[in-house]
């Protein structure tokens, strides 16, 4: 894929969540079962780096079940970062906006880190990233930012799983794009809540992921197929930083 039009891409998802952020937020009101059997595996002491905090939803979930390691959620949306810091002023939250297709997403995580992290997580996140070499930057960075032997665990969409959800994607042409202009596995996929909306999305396969995995030195761990009605729209991956 062309740096340009990945560019076009990520201007695209960032006016989504700019515009739909607000009526994004109020259908996320719930963790998916997912991201809950995720936190039931935790012990309550991690450092957490949430990436694509959202709403933090994560973060009320984790103060509910009196988790008492920091927590660091990081998100490029105003408007849902908004929502995301409300009632944190005495609990061991904070919440940086930064842009992961950004170079330099994690210099103000760097800035304030004073040890790595236990654990970094990225629900529902990597799948909007356009371009493979991107996204592998994205992980050299997260690698770095955890402690030796430290997790990153994340979900990726599984939307082809779904025949509502495949009746979403829209032809390229709605953004003067073709298909060759793409990578394959790359979606255009509409938005009908409070308007017309267009996200990009990446359809993640297994060996894909185990394929990056290895290129950005972790050991995938464990995977599991989560959430919708049919139990296989998420898929969930533990991977095990390799020194």
């Amino acid at each position: 894929m062309k740096n340009e039009t990945a560019a076009r891409l990520l201007a695209l998802n960032k006016q989504f969540y700019q515009t739909f952020g607000r009526e994004f937020s109020s259908t996320r009101q719930r963790l998916q079962p997912g991201v809950l059997r995720v936190l039931d595996t935790l012990n309550g002491d991690e450092s957490i780096l949430d990436l694509g905090c959202g709403n933090g939803e994560v973060a009320r979930e984790l103060m509910r079940r009196g988790h008492r390691g920091p927590y660091t959620g990081v998100d490029f949306s105003l408007p849902l970062l908004e929502v995301a810091r409300l009632g944190w002023e005495d609990a061991p939250a904070t919440f940086l906006r930064a842009d992961l297709a950004a170079p330099d997403w994690d210099k103000k995580i760097v800035a304030a880190l004073t040890r790595p992290f236990d654990l970094a997580t990225a629900f529902a996140t990597l799948h909007h990233i356009p371009n493979a070499a991107a996204r592998l930057e994205i992980l050299n960075k997260i690698h770095a930012l955890l402690r030796p032997g430290g997790k990153f665990i994340h979900s990726e969409w599984q939307f082809l799983n779904s025949e509502k959800l495949k009746g979403r994607i829209q032809p390229w042409a709605e953004v003067r794009l073709t298909q060759k202009d793409v990578d394959p596995g790359d979606y255009l996929l509409d938005w009908r809540g409070g308007g017309r909306g267009l996200r990009y999305v990446h359809h993640f396969d297994e060996a894909e992921l185990q394929a990056l995995a290895e290129a950005a030195r972790f050991r995938v761990r464990t995977a599991f197929w989560s959430d919708g009605e049919n139990g296989r729209l998420g898929l969930y991956q533990v991977w095990e930083k390799i020194t």
